[in-house]
């Protein structure tokens, strides 16, 4: 696929929050919210043109961010994932594009469902787990810790472990998003989950340190 076809996928998803706006505009309130706690409440409000900086900030950041990472990249590792960071990038464009539409949806006086977020996050994680074997040392991606760059071994075994985790916990953050009614009981899961798939291969990274030393 040509290049510039290839990047002009990411403006269309990039547009669409855009687009939504637009078309809601007129019946959006002068106040809108903006951020929510844990359980979806509202708990912050601005102008509602500060909708357009929000998303595009969301939008156009991330993929700027996502761009220039590999240029900073010194052993040029990103560059080398070649089409797989390719399908990185969008996955994350994807996310956003459809995170600012939720939260431009709930801009017209809607709560935040933390279910559909939640599940939403997990599905990113599970996604985010089928990389992990596949990416190379580098200091901007992965589990980037002073172990796991020392070592290139270190750095597959950790991410072997990882991408299983991020699998594990993204798919069981969907199940229990939709299998448990409370909110506050699906955010202290959520948290549960998150912290595990996090902690668990920093550790490990660092036994594994220990065992070669």
């Amino acid at each position: 696929m040509n290049k510039y076809l290839k990047e002009s996928v990411f403006w269309i998803l990039i547009l669409l929050p855009f687009v939504y706006l637009l078309t809601i505009w007129k019946t959006l309130p002068e106040l809108v919210p903006t951020h929510f706690d844990l359980l979806g409440n509202p708990n912050g409000w601005s102008d509602k043109n500060g909708l357009i900086l929000l998303i595009g900030g969301m939008g156009i950041g991330t993929y700027i961010l996502m761009l220039l990472i590999p240029k900073f990249d010194p052993k040029k590792k990103i560059e080398q994932m070649g089409d797989k960071y390719y399908s990185l990038r969008l996955l994350l464009t994807i996310f956003m594009s459809l995170l600012s539409i939720y939260i431009l949806y709930a801009g017209n006086g809607s709560k935040i469902n933390p279910n559909l977020v939640i599940a939403l996050i997990g599905a990113l994680y599970a996604i985010l787990g089928n990389y992990f074997q596949t990416l190379k040392p580098n200091y901007f991606i992965g589990i980037r810790t002073p172990w796991t760059l020392e070592n290139e071994q270190i750095w597959k075994k950790t991410h072997r472990l990882a991408g299983r985790l991020w699998i594990a916990g993204g798919l069981l953050t969907i199940i229990i998003s939709f299998l448990i009614n409370s909110n506050l009981v699906i955010v202290i899961f959520f948290g549960i989950i998150t912290t595990i798939i996090v902690l668990v291969p920093l550790v490990f990274s660092y036994t594994e340190f220990q065992k070669t030393h």
